[in-house]
């Protein structure tokens, strides 16, 4: 029965390495539940309390960021009200549309909600680029929080 657990421990490790790059998957907190698995499943031998707080902190760092990336993006290029609310629905929609449209979702949006509030085509490029460029900031660093959060874990083992 053990063995198991920590298959299930190992499917929900790499089924959460995977969705830190594919949208539609909870990466972090499938990694995260993964390693809590195999940490209850060791009786909390190798991973206690303190390396599971880190790991916690991280998987919900690396959500925070992963979310709130693309809207600083559009924020720091002045982007409007309803440009931030443009690249929150595009991406919301974008979740639906695959790997293209949750890349695109946000910056479509953000340029629609730009156009609407100020029809600059310049200014809503701009929003529209600052938004896809925070997208990629937020995924690679939902993806450093994965790596730290496997570091952890295996440091924790090994000392």
């Amino acid at each position: 029965m053990t063995a198991l657990g920590y298959l299930a421990a190992a499917l929900l490790m790499v089924a959460g390495l995977a969705g830190t790059i594919i949208p539609a998957i909870p990466g972090l907190p499938l990694l995260f539940g993964g390693l809590l698995l195999a940490s209850w499943l060791d009786n909390f031998q190798h991973l206690g309390a303190i390396s599971l707080s880190i790991l916690a902190v991280l998987a919900a760092l690396g959500l925070l960021v992963d979310f709130v990336a693309g809207l600083l993006g559009a924020k720091a290029t002045g982007a409007s009200r309803q440009a931030l609310w443009g690249a929150f629905i595009g991406g919301l929609a974008g979740m639906f549309l695959g790997l293209v449209g949750v890349i695109l979702g946000p910056m479509i949006g953000a340029v629609i909600g730009e156009f609407l509030a100020r029809k600059d085509a310049f200014q809503a490029g701009k929003v529209g680029i600052g938004t896809l460029l925070g997208f990629i900031v937020g995924a690679v660093a939902k993806v450093a929080c994965a790596f730290a959060m496997l570091a952890t874990a295996v440091l924790a083992l090994v000392f």
